[in-house]
C-alpha cells in the first residue's frame, strides 16, 4: 500500500501530474503526452506536465504566457493556440520567441484581439515597431548588470586616456631637463675653451 501511494506520488512530484482542467493521454508507441485543453474556459495557463508533447490550448480565454511557463516543455513539439483573444503587447514576445523553434503552424494559429490596431494579426506576423517601446525586456537583474559594466568600461577608457597624455606630457619633461642649459645646481654651462687656442 505505501509502494501504491508513492508512486501515485511521484509523477506529482515529477511535474508529470495532467492539469485538472485538461486531458492528457500517452499516444502509443511515442514518448511524451498528448495534453488537451481546448475549449476549457481558461483565463490562466495551467502548470503543464513536463514530458508534454502536443498541448492543446484553442478556444479559451488566455491573453497572454507568462515569461518562463514554458521553458520546462523541452520535448514540446506542437502547440494549438487558435481561438483565444492574445494581447499584443510587450508581454507576448516571450510566446512569439518561444513558438518560433516550432512548425510555422503553431505560430501562425495564434492571431491578437488586442489592441484594436493589431486586431486579428496573426503573432507570426508582428514587428518590433507593432508593439512599441518594449522597455522592460530585460529582467531587472538584467539591467543592473549592464550599467556596472557600462560604468566600468567608461572608467577604463578614461583610466588609458589618462594614462596615455601622462606619458606624452613625461616625454615632453624629459625632452626639456635634457635640452636646457643650466646645469644640476642650476648654473649656466659654458662651453669649455682650450686657452693655448
Amino acid at each position: 500500500a505505501a509502494l501504491g501511494f508513492a508512486a501515485g506520488l511521484w509523477p506529482k512530484a515529477q511535474g508529470e501530474a495532467c492539469p485538472p482542467s485538461c486531458s492528457c493521454e500517452s499516444p502509443a508507441g511515442l514518448r511524451g503526452l498528448r495534453v488537451d485543453c481546448s475549449s476549457r474556459g481558461l483565463r490562466a495557463l495551467p502548470a503543464l506536465p513536463r514530458h508534454t508533447r502536443s498541448l492543446d490550448l484553442r478556444n479559451n480565454s488566455l491573453s497572454r504566457v507568462p515569461a518562463g511557463a514554458l521553458d520546462g516543455l523541452a520535448g514540446l513539439q506542437s502547440v494549438e493556440l487558435a481561438g483565444n483573444p492574445w494581447h499584443c503587447d510587450c508581454r507576448v514576445l516571450y510566446l512569439k520567441l518561444w513558438l518560433q523553434d516550432l512548425p510555422a503552424a503553431s505560430l501562425g494559429s495564434a492571431r491578437c484581439a488586442s489592441p484594436a490596431a493589431l486586431r486579428t494579426k496573426a503573432l507570426a506576423e508582428l514587428t518590433g515597431n507593432e508593439l512599441g517601446m518594449c522597455k522592460r525586456l530585460l529582467p531587472v537583474g538584467c539591467l543592473e548588470f549592464f550599467w556596472r559594466d557600462l560604468i566600468l568600461i567608461a572608467g577604463a577608457i578614461i583610466t588609458l586616456l589618462l594614462a596615455g597624455w601622462a606619458l606624452k606630457f613625461s616625454r615632453k619633461l624629459v625632452y626639456q631637463l635634457n635640452v636646457s642649459p643650466y646645469g644640476p645646481r642650476g648654473r649656466l654651462l659654458r662651453r669649455h675653451i682650450p686657452k693655448n687656442h
